[in-house]
């Protein structure tokens, strides 16, 4: 395919999956307004937020907590446990997920957070052997899926939180109009994936599946146990409003003493160092989708995001690189083979990829219904 650019975003050809009309307009912006319209900021946007926050108090009425909260201190997470506090009236146990590499700052800003809006925190903290071990062998094995682990993990760690304290609702504080979705192969997220890539490349066996201590097991029957048998749903309630990042971090840092760590994902060091691999191996820069939601949703304009993208990322600091390294064993010189390896991506390995593909009917059912966020569809089917 010969180079070309969204006339509307900066999502370019080296963006897998993309496609683009007659116009010049691409498909990730016709996806970004086709969730516009079913996600609307206006009255009845506002209606359906107000409904959500009925039920979710009314099934939990009789628990201490009526929904878990994923956070990690960054401005995203942070505000939607704000939101949800402040302006819902919600009472949420919010959840860590430590595998090693958060930066300080923002967990300080967690703290600040969970003491002030008087939440409670819950860190869990996985086994560092299986998460070093686990980072190395997506090394290895060469594809650009650098965070499965980690990802899969906070997902897993939701929901056994959730199943331990028999709640019902887990809130999530992705945001489409901010941040965009990464196109399926440059983020492929399957338990069996994890598993199978951990067989061939790591060397610590990771411990079993046990519903309210999952570790890093999340496979395609243990997301029906949760979603189908336990009825978990899992919401991402900066949807169903207006967030506008400038605006929100204002807010944070007056009221709840907030600290920029540096970069957006900047609250996970190993971010430096993917993004640094992303950038010399597979020639990709997640800031365009990032940078193309921002762009669609009026936060930024196309001819700042552009500039942006020709310039290497803040998130690349050559000390947290070689800080993450040295956490990981790993020297320069096994490092460089692994930058040296031929590219590859999920689909040269085993996954559920086939069967998630059979299940397109259900899995979109479970979007519609809420169960799992619409944005799980339209990733596994509209983005690559």
């Amino acid at each position: 395919m010969r180079y070309c650019i969204c006339k509307r975003c900066v999502i370019d050809t080296t963006v897998p999956g993309v496609e683009f009309d007659n116009t010049g307009e691409c498909n990730f912006c016709k996806l970004h307004d086709k969730l516009s319209r079913l996600f609307p900021l206006n009255d009845k946007g506002e209606e359906k937020l107000q409904k959500i926050t009925r039920s979710i108090k009314a099934k939990a009425k009789f628990n201490r907590y009526d929904c878990i909260v994923g956070i990690s201190g960054g401005r995203d997470s942070i505000y939607m446990l704000y939101f949800i506090r402040k302006k819902l009236g919600l009472r949420p146990l919010a959840v860590h997920f430590n595998d090693g590499f958060g930066n300080p700052v923002a967990g300080e800003n967690m703290k600040k957070a969970v003491k002030i809006l008087d939440v409670d925190l819950r860190t869990i903290t996985s086994d560092w052997r299986e998460s070093k071990d686990l980072k190395i062998a997506f090394l290895k094995a060469s594809t650009p899926d650098l965070e499965e682990a980690t990802d899969l993990g906070i997902a897993a760690a939701l929901y056994g939180v959730a199943v331990k304290e028999n709640i019902r609702h887990i809130i999530i504080g992705q945001s489409f109009r901010t941040e965009g979705i990464a196109p399926l192969e440059w983020n492929y997220l399957d338990g069996r994936y994890l598993k199978s890539v951990h067989q061939r490349f790591g060397s610590v066996e990771l411990r079993s599946w046990s519903p309210d201590n999952p570790g890093f097991n999340l496979s395609l029957t243990q997301l029906f146990y949760y979603t189908v048998i336990r009825r978990i749903k899992t919401i991402p309630i900066l949807y169903y409003v207006n967030y506008i990042r400038s605006e929100a971090e204002k807010i944070l840092i007056n009221e709840l003493g907030w600290v920029y760590p540096g970069a957006h994902y900047y609250d996970d060091l190993y971010q430096s160092l993917m993004s640094y691999i992303y950038r010399i191996k597979f020639n990709i820069d997640r800031r365009k989708f990032n940078y193309s939601a921002l762009v669609r949703s009026g936060q930024l304009t196309r001819e700042e995001a552009l500039k942006r993208i020709n310039e290497v990322g803040a998130i690349e600091d050559k000390k947290v690189i070689a800080l993450c390294l040295k956490r990981l064993g790993i020297s320069y010189d096994e490092f460089n083979k692994y930058l040296k390896e031929e590219p590859k991506t999920f689909r040269d390995y085993p996954t559920s990829y086939a069967y998630i593909r059979l299940l397109k009917p259900f899995i979109k059912l479970l979007s519609t219904l809420n169960v799992i966020p619409l944005v799980t569809y339209s990733k596994y089917f509209e983005c690559g």
